[in-house]
């Protein structure tokens, strides 16, 4: 695993406190570089497949959105890390009153209010929180150490951090978002050094409150439920999303029938094709042999991530390595698992490859932050923040 980072001479030292850009560049992890622009490249392919062959009106649009959004993540990857750790609380408290300014101007969209619009671009900061939460919930378990870990009373602040804006979320509402941003900060918890015992009593509590939970759901999201569990029910109306998706899946066999030859997805039958099921598309195209290929390219991202978490020297990192990798993770199950009918479809895309505008960037920057530990993976810092050496 170790072997995936890229080991150069450049690195800091006693002597060398400081990296200077031209290190910086050279430190940057081309390998994962490369593979986040292999996936992102397979998506616009298929969002051109999508549309029958046409550049208009999905891939090109991802294509333009991909370019930025690179730059900002190779940007990412050569700010100092300490930076980002004096910053963390800041982007945090940004991106929340983001989430205030939903509630209060956000954009009305499929019967949820979960977008600003800004004119040139329609931003979901609910998809932001994610890299955010993430910074800060490392920022403040960073300045711990294990024994005050372990004292309940100093979980209250991480608790409120995750959900504050969790509440938020759910009030759009966006139960899937919600999900996500719960088990991702519980891996940051888990890699912190929360005991066991903690996640048990809060797991036993979450699945108490399911009764509870389950009369504040809406009804759309209570159909999503009776759906999963017989989608035969409705198979014109509330069911026939997932059957088209499982027709689609089986119907591409081995190999697929070939590109832009997939019938369900060209005469119009499986909907949402270019954002929650194109998966589907894929498989279809492609068959087996593709769908497994896309699924080794994101097993071998995560492995990049587990690896420069890792290798970092410093708490902060560490902590931002596991909580981004785990977020990557998740993206990517939760929407094959859903596609496949294995779990209720919540609207999660598939990471990198389904369009959408702040979900592209937001695993862009993600990645940008995966960089900028793995390039400062030998700075370590106290937990006041100071550099050590």
């Amino acid at each position: 695993m170790a072997a995936l980072l890229q080991n150069h001479s450049g690195g800091l030292s006693p002597q060398r406190p400081t990296l200077t850009l031209g290190a910086k560049i050279r430190m940057i992890n081309w390998g994962l570089v490369l593979l986040v622009c292999t996936i992102s490249g397979i998506g616009v392919a298929l969002l051109y497949s999508a549309a029958g062959g046409q550049w208009d009106p999905w891939a090109k649009a991802q294509l333009v959105r991909a370019m930025p959004g690179l730059v900002l993540m190779l940007g990412i990857a050569l700010v100092d890390i300490r930076i980002w750790m004096r910053l963390a609380y800041v982007i945090y408290f940004a991106v929340f009153m983001l989430l205030v300014a939903v509630e209060i101007m956000g954009h009305i969209g499929m019967g949820a209010q979960r977008w600003i619009n800004l004119g040139f671009f329609v931003l979901q900061p609910s998809e932001l929180m994610k890299p955010a939460m993430t910074l800060a919930l490392a920022r403040y378990f960073h300045g711990l150490t294990l024994e005050q870990i372990g004292r309940p009373l100093m979980l209250i602040p991480p608790i409120l951090l995750v959900f504050t804006p969790v509440g938020l979320v759910l009030l759009q509402p966006n139960l899937g978002t919600s999900l996500l941003l719960i088990l991702g900060s519980g891996a940051v918890f888990f890699t912190a050094g929360v005991r066991l015992w903690k996640f048990a009593i809060a797991i036993g509590g979450g699945l108490a409150a399911i009764p509870i939970g389950w009369e504040f759901l809406h009804d759309y999201q209570r159909n999503r439920v009776y759906t999963f569990l017989d989608p035969e029910l409705d198979p014109l109306g509330k069911g026939y999303n997932i059957i088209q998706s499982k027709i689609a899946l089986g119907s591409g066999g081995l190999f697929g029938k070939g590109f832009m030859m997939g019938s369900q997805s060209q005469l119009m039958f499986l909907p949402e094709k270019h954002t929650d099921f194109i998966f589907v598309v894929l498989a279809e195209e492609f068959g087996m042999a593709g769908a497994l290929t896309i699924l080794l390219l994101y097993c071998l991202l995560l492995v990049y991530g587990v690896a420069i978490a890792l290798s970092c020297r410093n708490q902060f990192g560490r902590l931002v390595g596991v909580g981004l990798t785990t977020q990557f993770f998740l993206y990517m199950f939760v929407n094959v698992a859903m596609v496949m009918g294995l779990i209720p479809v919540v609207g999660i895309p598939l990471p990198l490859v389904s369009y959408g505008g702040t979900a592209m960037m937001t695993l862009l920057i993600c990645v940008g932050f995966l960089l900028s530990v793995s390039v400062h993976r030998e700075v370590r810092i106290s937990r006041t923040g100071v550099s050590e050496f």
